[in-house]
């Protein structure tokens, strides 16, 4: 049973939204991506986990907005003119909840197929955290990290995310 579901967790050949953080480029599925935009002001809540960087107001609706760099524990540094925001849904439970992503530059869409795709990699003991990595995008002179979203934050996270959105 445990097989099947990590086999569940394999990114699967289409379109990937790709994203730098660092030195790494990173890739999302396009169809869990709802808009990108520049940074805006953001506002900081309290109490919240510092990978949560606050929310935006964003049309007339208030989105959780998460620091990936923060998340993965990655040095922080300022924004630039090339930081994004990627608005996203994620799923959460039976629902679906809208929240942002902070990125350092969004890169382009990439058509990554099947044969492009290897599992992700075996880091031994103690990684047991990194299993919202999907897989491996082996592009002409790069690779391709490919997240599933849906797994990047914990269960109780996203609980902490859900109550945010409301």
């Amino acid at each position: 049973m445990a097989v099947e579901s990590a086999v569940a967790r394999i990114a699967q050949a289409g379109k990937y939204l790709s994203f730098k953080l660092g030195g790494e480029e990173y890739g999302l599925e396009i169809l869990k991506v709802q808009e990108i935009n520049g940074m805006m002001g953001i506002t900081r809540v309290p109490r919240t986990p510092e990978f949560v960087r606050g929310v935006i107001n964003l049309r007339g609706r208030v989105i959780p907005i998460v620091s990936l760099r923060s998340k993965f524990r990655m040095p922080q540094i300022e924004d630039t003119e090339k930081t994004c925001i990627i608005v996203v849904q994620v799923r959460h439970g039976d629902s679906e909840i809208t929240m942002g992503i902070i990125v350092d530059e969004v890169s382009e869409v990439l058509n990554i197929s099947e044969g492009q795709i290897e599992g992700p990699p075996s880091f031994g003991g103690g990684m047991e955290d990194a299993d919202y990595i999907t897989g491996m995008g082996k592009l002409e002179d790069h690779v391709v990290i490919l997240l599933d979203l849906d797994a990047v934050l914990s269960g109780e996270e996203m609980e902490g995310i859900a109550q945010v959105a409301q």
